[in-house]
């Protein structure tokens, strides 16, 4: 059916492909994807040798009010990391945050603890689930913006990172106040 050929070039495209880039948020459009995964621009995100690193931060574009940052934190050490805060110059009150059921509908709520990345493992940050929640922000964040970030770890460095604007509808999430929060 296919020339041999065609075959070699079609496993050649999908061997090389296997490797490229950490795959994105599911919850995030492909046309949505961060363009950048760091402060640098390089991925993953945090300097060389960190014990913990981010991967396609993204926060949720907003005119005023609340917004909510994700990605996926990725551990590569033998013991559990535990983020404990987080800071944005975007927003003067930052909390980490997770999405529950409580009698009998959806609300976020901050996470007792924070958020706790397994040895040799990933925790990952999405809407309609964990995430950083940022209240009061401070400016609009539109499609392409630069949010710096800080998390702070239990017992660690803290991790930097910058996330970039996105627009996004997903889930229906609504970060603004009375949004069962």
């Amino acid at each position: 059916m296919f020339s041999r050929p065609a075959l070699t070039l079609a496993a050649v495209l999908a061997l090389g492909a296997c490797g490229a880039q950490p795959t994105q948020n599911a919850a995030a459009p492909a046309s949505q994807a961060p363009t950048a995964t760091t402060t640098t621009g390089a991925a993953p995100s945090a300097s060389a040798g960190a014990a913990l690193t981010i991967t396609d931060p993204w926060v949720k574009t907003v005119k005023k009010g609340m917004t909510a940052a994700f990605g996926t934190l990725v551990n590569d050490t033998d013991a559990d990391i535990a983020v404990v805060a987080g800071t944005s110059p975007l927003s003067p009150k930052v909390e980490l945050h997770e999405v529950v059921e409580a009698d009998g509908k959806m609300v976020m709520r901050p996470k007792e603890g924070g958020f706790v990345v397994p040895a040799r493992g990933t925790h990952e940050l999405k809407p309609g689930g964990d995430h950083i929640m940022l209240m009061g922000v401070t400016g609009e964040v539109q499609p392409g913006a630069r949010i710096p970030f800080t998390l702070t770890v239990k017992d660690g460095a803290p991790l930097e990172f910058t996330a970039v604007g996105k627009d996004f509808a997903g889930a229906k999430e609504d970060y603004q106040p009375g949004a069962g929060h």
